[in-house]
């Protein structure tokens, strides 16, 4: 059984469900029309204003302005006409205009150089505030804000908990943050004092 704000998700339209979620996919799943109408498919009756400032907040209206067409570019077919950083830079602003409750983001920043990594995480940052957010991630680095980690491997949950938790645990997740370098004595050491030592 699974609950959305107490209600069963069986007991509802699978239209008002869809409504309620807004996606974020590795493949952005953009449509061969222009980036406005990309970023509509969020909320179609948003204004302009809504659109662009949608675009800002995910990082995508400096590029999107450096196109000869600006907004009415034209994308191709699933957004080949666009880099893989500039197509999940669409899919985001389109999530941000969408606006929903509930938000999935699956490898969402993962065509992104490290600099927009960084202006993008802020804006999903924001959108994540006060909203239910799934973060499906290879990048560990992605989930250390999570309030919940669950560690899968072929399908299985291995370990669950907060990041920290995982980090101090000396488990596969605490393994996999040694092996990429996230992880050394300095930082362990720095995760195991209490809060008010920490500061």
């Amino acid at each position: 059984r699974i609950l959305i704000d107490g209600i069963d998700t069986r007991t509802v339209t699978r239209k008002s469900l869809r409504h309620s979620i807004a996606t974020v996919f590795q493949d952005a799943g953009l449509l061969n029309r222009s980036i406005e109408d990309n970023i509509r498919v969020g909320r179609a009756d948003a204004s302009n204003d809504e659109v662009h400032a949608a675009a800002d907040a995910a990082a995508a209206q400096d590029f999107i302005l450096s196109k000869s067409g600006g907004y009415d570019t034209v994308v191709g077919e699933r957004g080949g006409q666009l880099s893989g950083g500039e197509r999940q830079r669409i899919a985001i602003a389109r999530a941000v205009l969408k606006d929903a409750p509930i938000l999935v983001l699956d490898e969402a920043t993962s065509a992104l150089d490290v600099e927009t990594e960084d202006r993008v995480k802020e804006a999903i940052d924001e959108l994540r505030r006060d909203r239910t957010t799934f973060i499906i991630a290879h990048r560990l680095t992605t989930v250390r804000d999570a309030d919940l980690v669950v560690f899968m491997d072929k399908g299985k949950v291995v370990e669950y908990g907060g990041f920290t938790e995982l980090s101090l645990r000396n488990g596969r997740f605490a393994a996999l943050l040694r092996a990429g370098g996230l992880l050394n004595d300095e930082e362990v050491r720095r995760l195991s004092r209490p809060v008010n030592e920490a500061a």
